[in-house]
C-alpha cells in the first residue's frame, strides 16, 4: 500500500482597510498599481493550510503590474500622499503632446511622398 502526501506553503492576501483604494506609485516600474496589502503564509498539508507560518502577517506595499513588493515600512510616507491625493485629484497623470513621431502623425516633409533628403522607393 502506498501514500502519497503533498506538503507546501500558501498565502492567503487582502487590501488593508486603512488604504483602501489607495494607489500608489511603484518604486520599481514607476507605475500608479502599487496597492498595501497583507499577507498571511500557511503551511499546507495534502492542500489544506495546516500551520500558520506568521501570527501577524505581513504588510507589504505590492505592484499589480510588476509583482514588486516592498515592507510597508518603508513606505509610510508614500501612502500617506497618496491618501491625501485620493481626494484632491487623484493620481497625477503624464503629460499628453498627441502621439510620438512616426505614429500616424504628419511627415516633416508634408505629404506622402519620402521624406526630406530621401530617394522614392523603385519595386522591381
Amino acid at each position: 500500500m502506498c501514500f502519497i502526501f503533498t506538503c507546501g506553503e500558501t498565502e492567503f492576501k487582502k487590501q488593508l482597510q486603512d488604504y483602501n483604494g489607495v494607489l500608489c506609485q511603484c518604486h520599481n516600474c514607476g507605475n500608479y498599481s502599487a496597492h498595501a496589502i497583507k499577507r498571511n503564509p500557511w503551511f499546507t498539508f495534502c492542500f489544506i493550510p495546516v500551520v500558520p507560518l506568521s501570527i501577524h502577517g505581513y504588510e507589504d506595499v505590492v505592484c499589480s503590474i510588476c509583482h514588486f513588493s516592498q515592507p510597508i515600512e518603508h513606505r509610510k510616507n508614500d501612502l500617506e500622499q497618496a491618501r491625501h491625493a485620493q481626494g484632491g485629484g487623484g493620481i497625477p497623470m503624464q503629460p499628453h503632446g498627441g502621439p510620438p513621431h512616426g505614429w500616424g502623425g504628419a511627415r516633416p516633409g508634408g505629404g506622402p511622398g519620402p521624406g526630406p533628403g530621401q530617394a522614392p522607393m523603385h519595386y522591381k
